[in-house]
């Protein structure tokens, strides 16, 4: 099996969408145990997943649509939340319904493989590729391979505190991330990492500068504007403002030795600022030791993968 992906990155590639179309290739498919991807159209009263093949009828039977379904360690909103998303299957047998091709498909078994053959052998510190699927207040679920969920605590989304993961992404986002641990087959994973050490990010911020902003968090002694999502600085207080604003800011003064910007409010915009976009500094490899801060700084915040 090939490097497994979050799933829906097969979906729109030419080879699979040519052998949707091809009952001769679906069954060559079928015969090398080939994966593909097809869009759930529904999912019936019986849970068994409908998947659009054309000129042809698709099902993924209610224990193949999961693992955990049939053990019962997995709950059918698993499959209830693929309907109008893209799944991945192989062909496990073709018959004949009134006169059409009736293809039945397992995403389980390409699940299993994706568990054997490449979550197994993931290592804390591993950077790998996922999709955003859906948020909670607490963390953002992502597919870390052909359907598998992992979690990212919110609180490793991002040096930069933010209220909900949805301040950083949004659903069906791709997204890098680093494997936080292991244990019993479940993959906890960690975002802030990838995104930069603090003098990495100062570096693209001059003293004397105008830059965009957003208010994360106003307190007694100040306000908190995030210039990236792993650098805040502190402005002086000022009416009117809320978490989660669009605002410009003046840089006055950078001072590595306690990681800190002081910075000047010039110009707030009306409401929730935007989810914005980020760039990654780390998208593949492995990580064995993380520091944020600089050197003889008094804080440290590190992360020691091992």
């Amino acid at each position: 099996m090939q490097r497994s992906y979050p799933e829906g990155k097969l979906f729109g590639e030419k080879s699979n969408q040519r052998t949707l179309s091809s009952p001769e290739l679906m069954r060559r498919a079928f015969e090398e145990g080939r994966v593909l991807e097809a869009q759930a159209l529904m999912c019936d009263a019986a849970h068994d997943l409908v998947v659009d093949i054309p000129n042809a009828r698709g099902i993924i039977p209610r224990e193949e649509g999961a693992v955990g379904i049939r053990e019962g360690t997995v709950r059918d909103i698993a499959l209830l939340s693929r309907v109008n998303k893209p799944v991945c299957f192989v062909i496990t047998d073709i018959r004949e319904e009134n006169g059409l091709p009736l293809y039945i498909l397992s995403r389980e078994r390409v699940q299993r493989r994706c568990l054997d053959e490449y979550i197994s052998s993931l290592d804390s510190g591993d950077v790998i590729p996922a999709r955003v699927t859906h948020m909670e207040p607490f963390g953002a679920f992502v597919d870390i391979g052909c359907g598998i969920p992992s979690l990212i605590p919110i609180d490793a989304i991002s040096v930069s505190r933010i209220s909900h993961p949805n301040d950083r992404f949004y659903n069906g986002q791709n997204i890098f991330a680093v494997v936080r641990s292991v244990e019993n087959g479940r993959v906890c994973l960690s975002h802030r990492e990838l995104l930069g050490t603090w003098e990495e990010n100062a570096a693209r911020f001059e003293v004397g500068s105008v830059v965009p902003g957003v208010v994360r968090s106003v307190e007694s002694y100040g306000i908190f504007i995030e210039l990236a999502p792993n650098l805040a600085g502190l402005a002086e207080l000022r009416s009117g403002i809320e978490a989660g604003q669009s605002v410009t800011v003046g840089i006055k003064a950078v001072r590595p030795d306690r990681m800190k910007l002081k910075l000047t409010i010039v110009d707030v915009g009306n409401g929730k600022a935007p989810t914005s976009a980020f760039d990654y500094f780390i998208t593949s490899g492995h990580i064995d030791r993380w520091q944020y801060n600089p050197e003889g700084c008094q804080k440290t915040v590190i992360t020691e993968f091992c």
